[in-house]
């Protein structure tokens, strides 16, 4: 049974906006907020310097992780905050964690170094081999950057959410996938965008003498099949208002575009299990590099 949402620690400016996006997701799921600081038996490029010293190191690291955990109590006094230390390759460490949470949260582009384990290859490692999801958060992520901005009038006592967006394959639309993406949304109690792109195909093949009347056909199917695959999601959670985003084009640049306003973006990861090295998907990658909304990706058979 998973009981936290564990977020990987460096001092990192990702990774201090990964603790804040992971203790407000712990309270949205009703969570404890579990810290983890994974220390390198032996750090890279500081241990090159007769100047290091390894004492001093594991020193830091403990009370790095007690202020932080004590800035999230003082932040969040309604959730739990447990921290672990272990000792260890981080990638694998973290992707073995992330094996008992219901969400990994890492800061996303940290620097590397004594000064941040979060590096771009750690993170993509933990994302393209950890099975449960994992969020993805860059620098300066704050809370108030998650709601609809505010403009006029009285405030609302509770600033709206921008909506969830997540990107299908409607070839193989997957239930862990939706079920994440339809999940976040009703927490939040925002709107899921469902992100579908298709490819311009040539009306040659079909025999249509219209491209209007070839693209209108073709986007009318597209469309009718997102929501047959949307219905039953609907049904689960009537409450959550669903906003179909289906056109033609490059699926990473549809992505992308209709990702601008959103609090979170939700995509997939197939699971490899062959030993071809690290693979996350074009559309994956793409989405990590070019969306500036927390990422989660969900990995699925």
């Amino acid at each position: 049974m998973y009981r936290t949402v564990t977020v990987g620690l460096d001092d990192s400016p990702e990774g201090s906006a990964a603790v804040e996006w992971a203790a407000r997701e712990a309270q949205l799921r009703g969570l404890p907020l579990q810290i983890l600081h994974v220390q390198e038996p032996t750090p890279r490029f500081t241990a090159r310097t007769p100047l290091f010293d390894a004492e001093r190191y594991h020193h830091w690291a403990e009370q790095l992780a007690r202020e932080v955990a004590e800035h999230v109590r003082l932040r969040h006094p309604s959730i739990e905050v447990i921290t672990e230390q272990l000792t260890g390759a981080v990638a694998d460490v973290l992707c073995e964690a992330a094996g008992f949470a219901e969400v990994m949260v890492l800061g996303s582009q940290g620097i590397g170094g004594l000064r941040g384990a979060m590096a771009g290859s750690v993170t993509m490692g933990v994302v393209a081999h950890a099975e449960r999801p994992v969020v993805l958060v860059r620098a300066h992520e704050q809370a108030a950057g998650e709601h609809r901005a505010f403009s006029g009038g009285v405030p609302p006592p509770v600033e709206p959410y921008r909506p969830v967006v997540v990107g299908l394959d409607l070839g193989r639309p997957d239930e862990a996938l939706l079920g994440f993406a339809f999940d976040a949304a009703a927490r939040r109690r925002t709107a899921l965008r469902a992100v579908h792109a298709w490819p311009e195909v040539s009306r040659s093949v079909h025999g249509f003498s219209s491209d209007a009347a070839f693209h209108d056909t073709l986007a009318r199917g597209e469309a009718s099949m997102l929501r047959k695959v949307l219905r039953p999601w609907r049904q689960k959670f009537p409450d959550v208002k669903v906003i179909e985003a289906s056109r033609c084009g490059n699926v990473a640049q549809v992505l992308v575009h209709n990702s601008r306003d959103a609090c979170l973006v939700v995509v997939g990861r197939r699971i490899r299990t062959g030993s071809l090295g690290t693979h996350i998907g074009p559309v994956t990658h793409s989405a990590l590099h070019h969306i500036a909304a927390p990422i989660a990706v969900v990995a699925h058979a």
